[in-house]
This record gives C-alpha cells, sequence and structure tokens, in this order.
C-alpha cells in the first residue's frame, strides 16, 4: 500500500467538528480561523456574544469550513456543563477540543486577593480544562482510532516554565503569581490527561505561547509599544496568526496522528533569553 505523503493529505481535516473556547479573540480566533479556513466546522464560545457574533462573521467570509458560536462562561463547572449540553443539542460527535479560555490577574505580592487572584484564575485556567475534557470524552472517543485520533489542545504559555512574575505585561509593583502557577498547572494536566486517554485514541497536547496579541497582552502592548516589543524578540518580531494557526493545524491533523502528551512552546526562542535588555524593556 503506497502512502500519500502531500500536504493535502497530511493536514487534511476537513469535515471535523472542532470546539475553541475563548475563541472571539486573540489566540482562540486565530486558531479557529485556521481550521475553519482548512475546511472544519467550529465552534468558537465565549462569554459575549457580541464578540463572538462578530468574529464568526468575520471568519465565515473568506472560510470553507464554517464558523458557529456558543455563548458561555466556563469559570464553574456549572458553565461548563451548560456549554457542554448546548453543544451536544448541536452535534453528536466532536474531533477537536481546544481549551483556550484564560484569565490573568496582577496585583502586589503582599497583598494578591486570594478569590479573583487565585480562585478564579484557577477555575477557568485549570479546572475547566479538565472539565471541559471529561465531559466531551465520550464525542471525542466516537470517531476516533489510532490511525485518527480525536485531538485536544491546551493553551498553556512560556510563562507555565518561567519563574519570572513581574514584567512589562503587568502593571508597575504588580505581579501574576497566580497566572504562571496555573499555566505550570496545566502543562502537568496535559501529561496526565494524555496518559488516561491515549486508550481511548484522543491525543492530548499543549501549545505554549510565547508574545502574541491577544486581550490578556494588550496592556504590555500599549504600554511599552509594539516596535519596542517586536524588537525585544530574538526573532525581531512576536507571534502572528500564522505561528499559531499553523502550530494548531499540526496538532489536529493526519501529521500528528502519534503525538500525545507534548507541550509545544511557541515564543521565538524568546524563553532562552528571558533577561535580555533592549533599550528599557525586558522580557
Amino acid at each position: 500500500m503506497s502512502t500519500d505523503l502531500s500536504i493535502s493529505s497530511l493536514y487534511n481535516i476537513k469535515g471535523k467538528i472542532a470546539l475553541v473556547t475563548g475563541g472571539g479573540s486573540g489566540i482562540g480566533k486565530m486558531i479557529a480561523e485556521g481550521l475553519a479556513k482548512n475546511g472544519a466546522k467550529v465552534y468558537i464560545a465565549a462569554r459575549k456574544e457580541a464578540q463572538l457574533k462578530a468574529a464568526a462573521e468575520e471568519i465565515n467570509k473568506t472560510s470553507a469550513g464554517k464558523v458557529d458560536y456558543i455563548v458561555a462562561n466556563i469559570a464553574s463547572k456549572a458553565g461548563v456543563d451548560a456549554l457542554i449540553a448546548e453543544f451536544r443539542k448541536r452535534e453528536s460527535k466532536l474531533h477537536i477540543l481546544v481549551n483556550n479560555s484564560g484569565i490573568t490577574w496582577g496585583a502586589p505580592f503582599d497583598n494578591f486577593p486570594e478569590a479573583k487572584g487565585w480562585d478564579n484564575i484557577f477555575a477557568v485556567n485549570v479546572k475547566s480544562i479538565f472539565y471541559m475534557t471529561s465531559g466531551l470524552v465520550d464525542l471525542l472517543e466516537k470517531d476516533s482510532t489510532n490511525a485518527d485520533p480525536a485531538r485536544v489542545i491546551n493553551i498553556s504559555s512560556v510563562a507555565g516554565i518561567e519563574a519570572e512574575s513581574e514584567g512589562s505585561l503587568s502593571d508597575a509593583g504588580n505581579g501574576v503569581w497566580s497566572y504562571n502557577t496555573s499555566k505550570a498547572a496545566v502543562n502537568h494536566l496535559t501529561s496526565q490527561l494524555a496518559i488516561t486517554l491515549v486508550r481511548r485514541h484522543i491525543n492530548v497536547n499543549a501549545i505554549l505561547p510565547g508574545l502574541f496579541p491577544s486581550k490578556m497582552t494588550a496592556f504590555g502592548f500599549k504600554t511599552v509599544g509594539s516596535d519596542n516589543f517586536a524588537a525585544s524578540q530574538p526573532t525581531g518580531r512576536y507571534g502572528h496568526t500564522e505561528d499559531m494557526a499553523g502550530t494548531a493545524l499540526f496538532l489536529v491533523s493526519p501529521a500528528s496522528a502519534h503525538v500525545t502528551g507534548n507541550h509545544i512552546i511557541l515564543d521565538g526562542g524568546s524563553r532562552l533569553l528571558a533577561q535580555r535588555v533592549t533599550g528599557q524593556v525586558k522580557l
């Protein structure tokens, strides 16, 4: 039997059904756009309907696939369950789950709030990943085989492997201790889920982005300036839509059928030069 190594075969996701949390903006929208433009049927979910509607309409104008949306708040298990219940009304199977929703909180080290600073961060960034994945596992494994497994992508961050909690993305005197810790937890949870689900033909991997434009990094871009940010990066630029979409496309395509339990760092090498100083910008 001959093996088809053409790009059209290795990266074919036409007809796949995907669900992307936090898909109305930033990294989630980048991934949703990449999937839809390559023929997948994509559902994006988030709290703000206007943002979801605008994103879906924009992507649908130029995509081979279709984007629809579900309004949801996954800061609690009840919210996750409501999203899953609504998805089940629309689809009987799921091929791709992207756990992208994430939030951050910055505050002084000696006055860091418990509820908003720790509890809510872990609820959205970590707990929702577990409950989204476990709650949809029967739909994920429905069509899956070892040659064509279902895919789960967890969006983590290079912050999960870095120890610096104070920097240009947080206001002066503030740190994001809970955010970094939550992303380290996402990395470990990804490995746990990969082990748990591999025999059910569900691949689980994490993408660890560095600097990408998003709502979460908007403060830093405004404060430091996009040109200064770009100059401070080893590659001379920050992450673009095609970088994120391309990485996600690999992780959900036939090309990565044998890839699970991996943490893919997507930062242009910035973690290797974390102490580099360009002008007044330190990353």
